[in-house]
């Protein structure tokens, strides 16, 4: 079986439940989330251990799958129990502040950074299952659209390598590509799906141009996306390895797969709150 027919196969699998999530939402999306977090926190840490980190494995994963059930907890109280842990665990031998510091940049890389897709489906304007749903697809959508652009455009026209010394695959077209390709993405959701279904807009920056605010926000998404991607590889890179795991066919870890999002979601959120007001009809 070839690694393109992996790679469908598992999207025909994963993308009908994680739909299924966003719509549902409640503890449906909480539950998808915290495993995705926890999943992914696991392989932030075997990937530090590789490059000498000592953080807390099981404590780490179970909290940061915690985070997306429990957004709003008591994040100051848990870490300073992990880093009393620490120092509990690693004294005098080891590297306690190291070991806290690594668990707790773990949690809040995965845990803390997917909550947000909660937030974004319960945000105050998302009014009713559409609304919500229309606003967490948003961002996904831009995010996969990043990558197909950077993939096929810097497959086609890529020449100059864009940060050879952290990602030697990613090109100057394939950024560029993404960019424009994700601004066209965002002006037609906006158009087709945000106003009609959700009743939602995202606000003008300039008032002859009604889409510039959907366009800046296809934009800075489509950056963010790439920064992340590049994060993860410099993470990687550090400790020498090329693929967080093996556990998605065709795809590697579950970090590898949601490196962008853990920059997404957030500045989607943040941007929904500078930008998003009621659609006129």
């Amino acid at each position: 079986m070839s690694e393109l027919t992996r790679r469908v196969l598992f999207s025909v699998v994963a993308i009908p439940i994680a739909l299924a999530a966003i719509w549902f939402g409640d503890w449906a999306l909480a539950a998808l989330l915290a495993i995705a977090a926890a999943l992914a926190a696991a392989e932030y840490f075997r990937i530090a251990r590789e490059a000498g980190h000592q953080p807390f494995v099981m404590a780490g994963a179970a909290l940061a799958g915690l985070v997306p059930i429990v957004m709003h907890g008591r994040r100051l109280g848990v870490s300073l129990a992990i880093f009393a842990a620490a120092i509990w665990k690693r004294w005098p031998d080891g590297r306690p502040i190291g070991a806290a510091a690594t668990t707790v940049f773990g949690i809040v890389y995965t845990g803390g950074t997917l909550a947000y897709g909660y937030s974004l489906r319960y945000h105050p304007y998302a009014v009713g299952a559409v609304a919500g749903s229309a606003m967490v697809a948003l961002p996904l959508i831009l995010t996969w659209t990043s990558d197909i652009g950077a993939y096929f455009v810097g497959r086609a026209l890529g020449r100059r390598k864009l940060i050879p010394a952290v990602s030697p695959g990613k090109t100057v077209a394939g950024a560029v590509g993404a960019l424009v390709l994700c601004m066209l993405v965002a002006w037609a959701y906006q158009r087709w799906v945000l106003v009609p279904r959700a009743t939602l807009a995202l606000r003008p920056l300039v008032p002859a141009l009604g889409a510039s605010g959907a366009l800046l926000f296809g934009a800075l998404i489509s950056v963010v996306a790439q920064v992340g991607d590049l994060a993860e590889s410099l993470i990687k890179r550090e400790s020498g390895v090329k693929d967080s795991s093996h556990l998605i066919p065709g795809h590697g870890g579950v970090l590898d797969r949601l490196d962008s999002l853990f920059f997404v979601l957030p500045t989607a959120y943040l941007l929904f709150d500078w930008l998003l007001i009621p659609a006129l009809r």
